[in-house]
Order: structure tokens, then sequence, then C-alpha cells
């Protein structure tokens, strides 16, 4: 399996100026590249076909255009083959039903990174400091929060400006090693499964009675917006005006790290915690677009909590099945009939049986229903709605998934008794 990890640099004034002169130099050759694809007819051959025509040209370009010289020739490469990246990432969006237009010409500040393919890199230590050295770039000092895994190939880095001018160094490494096998479904336990229903009060109930809150992030929202309300009042472009919006890139960065930090722990838990985790296929396109709490619904990232849950699921051996949403919020748990509930009702009252649950209790076991009946597993003796419908919700504030070492990530909460 391959995994990303990513480490600060700490290059000095002139080895910042380095990087930015490699950087430019890589955004100049991808803005050539994609001049060059646009002259070559579609009829000469598929994407990836044509741009690694315009990457053979790159040894002649070395001829009236020196800058390329000074540049790795493993990062001249990926540079140009990004251009059939990013086509191909349109073409996924537009068949998806976004409505995206053409590539464009990268400005400095938008194009930021540059690769190391396959060699021109090296970790080392020099002068009591672990450096990476860089072929005809620079031995920069890099902060190894942690170790990369022994049994790791790394397979190339790539160097990133973030918009606050920190650099990282993001290694691509592949494993050698095999992720643990699934386990059978018919041996899974109804306690080993788990159903999770994610919402923006609660951002996620799941069958087992665990509620977890969602991130407040007030504090670092009001922090943006004066930030943003200095920036405003500064003259573009002058020294004032880029030092204020560095202030806010890194406010930007602080809300983004801390969401994803939460996303990480969280997603880690289920993953490790269960044998089989289901959950919504959400539509957040649509959800976006509709006028209603679109804020708080970008702010959720339900999308990346099931990207990052489906991975961890695979590195851990645990089944992840994804359902239809619709109904599962209406659908009684225990008879099937659908009730309407406008979105402030928060408990689940089923007219036809008298079954009564939380409103989010209630969908996360119809999630979990519906991801054994996807899976062929079907409603045997056992089923959520029979044995894992909670006595009572014990709710996780989201500073306890966000804190490391927190408990709820290592052994699930218990259940508190409903009172009366």
């Amino acid at each position: 399996m391959n995994y990303n990890y990513r480490y600060r640099l700490t290059p000095t004034e002139d080895q910042r100026e380095t990087l930015d002169y490699h950087r430019d130099t890589c955004r100049q050759l991808y803005n050539h590249a994609l001049y060059r694809f646009n002259q070559i007819l579609d009829d000469e051959g598929t994407v990836k076909q044509r741009v690694r025509k315009i990457r053979d040209e790159l040894p002649d370009l070395k001829d009236w255009w020196d800058a390329l010289t000074d540049v790795y020739s493993k990062v001249l490469q990926p540079t140009v083959m990004r251009v059939a990246k990013n086509i191909n990432a349109l073409g996924k969006l537009k068949a998806q039903g976004y409505n995206v237009g053409e590539l464009r010409w990268k400005s400095p500040r938008e194009f930021r990174s540059f690769t190391y393919n396959q060699s021109g890199f090296e970790l080392d230590k020099k002068s009591g400091q672990t450096v990476l050295s860089l072929s005809k770039l620079a031995d920069i000092p890099i902060e190894l929060h942690r170790p990369l895994p022994d049994d790791a190939t790394v397979k190339e880095v790539t160097l990133k400006k973030e918009k606050t001018g920190e650099w990282f160094a993001i290694f691509g490494i592949e494993m050698n090693t095999e992720p643990p096998a699934k386990p059978p479904l018919e041996d899974i336990d109804t306690d080993e499964m788990v159903g999770i229903d994610v919402g923006i009060l609660t951002y996620a109930h799941d069958t087992d009675g665990t509620a977890v809150e969602s991130l407040d992030l007030s504090e670092e929202r009001d922090r943006l917006e004066r930030e943003q309300g200095k920036l405003s009042r500064k003259e573009h472009g002058s020294n004032n005006w880029e030092t204020q919006r560095r202030r806010v890139a890194a406010c930007h960065l602080q809300i983004k790290r801390k969401r994803r930090d939460f996303l990480h722990k969280l997603s880690n838990y289920y993953a490790r915690a269960y044998d089989l985790v289901a959950v919504e296929d959400l539509d957040v396109k649509g959800m976006l677009e509709s006028p209603r709490n679109s804020r708080n619904t970008a702010s959720a990232a339900w999308n990346t909590f099931t990207d990052m849950l489906e991975y961890k699921c695979e590195r851990e051996g645990t089944h992840f099945v994804e359902v239809d949403p619709d109904g599962t919020t209406k659908e009684c748990a225990q008879c099937g009939v659908e009730t309407e509930k406008p979105l402030w009702v928060r408990e689940h009252s089923c007219p036809a049986c008298g079954f009564k649950a939380d409103r989010d209790a209630n969908a996360a076991c119809n999630i979990l229903s519906r991801g054994l009946t996807d899976l062929g597993v079907g409603h045997s003796e056992g089923t959520p709605v029979e044995t894992a419908l909670p006595a009572g919700t014990a709710v996780v504030p989201a500073k306890r998934v966000v804190e490391a070492g927190s408990p709820c990530l290592k052994e699930p909460p218990k259940a508190a008794s409903r009172p009366g």
C-alpha cells in the first residue's frame, strides 16, 4: 500500500530563494507543456501519449532554455506529466456533473510544489542534524518528528510551499507488507460491526450508542474574520498587505490542521475498533449547492472523513461499505415504516410500532442494516435492529478525539443508561 509522510523543512534564507527559483522554473515548464499540449491534435494519441511526446522534447528544450539545466531531470519529467494528471482529474469532475473549464497557465502563487521522482533525494546526517539532500538544490534541514517505516520504499519526495511561506517535504512511500486479510462476513459478531450517521450538531452517531460532538472552530473562525478585515484595509501588493496575507493564510491552515487531526483520529478509531463499518454515501456536492447551511456542510468535510475511513479500513483489514442515504432518517429501524421528520425533531417515534430512539441512532441502525444487505449478509438473528440498539447514548466531546491518547481512541465508551 502507498502512504504519504509529511515533514516540515527549515531552510535558510538562501535555500528559500533556491527553492523558489526551482519552483518557478517548474511552473514555467508546466505552462510551456500546457501550451504545447494545446498545439497537438487530439487524433495523435491519448492524453498521456501526447504529454509523453512533450516530455521527450526536454533534451532539445535544454539547449536554448538554460534555466532547465539548473533543475534535476527527475524533477522536470514529472512536472510535464503533471499536465496529463490534471487533465484526467478535470475529466473525472466533468463526469461527476461538476461545471469545470479547461486548464490554464499557473501563476507564481498557484504553482506551489515540485516532485523528485525515484531519485535525487536522500536523508542524511550533517553537523548533528537531519537534512534532506536534494540533487542540484541543497541540503535542507528537516524536522523528522516520526521515523519512516523500516519496511517502506520511498518512491518520491514532493516539496510544497504553503501559503504561509512554510516549506514541507511529502514522502510518497510504498509498504512492502500486505494489509491483514478481512474476516469472513459470516464470522463477524454484532458487537464487531458499526453503522455511522454523520451530522452537524453531532458529527458521528453510531449503533454502539456513541455520539461524537462536532469540532468547535468558533474561536479560529472569529480570528480569521478579524485578520481578513485587517487585510481588506491594506493596500493590495504592499509589504504590509503581504504580511497580513500570510497571517490570514496561517488562520486558514490552523483550521485545516485542526479539522484533519480530528478526522484522522476519529476514522482511525472506527477502522481499528470494528471488523465492519457502514456509512452513508452522501451527495455533498448537492448539499453545498443548497442555500441552507452550506457553510456548516463544507466545514464538516464528510467526504474527507469517509475517504479517510475507507483507506484506513483497507489498511486494518476492516470491511467498509457505503449505502444509499435516502430515507435512513425517516425509516423506523424496528418495523421499516417511514415517518416525516423536520430537522428540528431530534427523536424518532414510530406511530406504527411505538419504537422510540434518538433520531441519529435510528438512522445509524438503518445504515448498518443496509450495509449488511449490500454485502449479502441479510437480516439474520443478531441484526442491528434486534441487538445493537443502545439503551442510551454516551456523548463524547470532540476535544477528547483531538487530544492525543484519548481514551475513546483506545476502547469504545460504554453507553450510558437511559434515565427513567
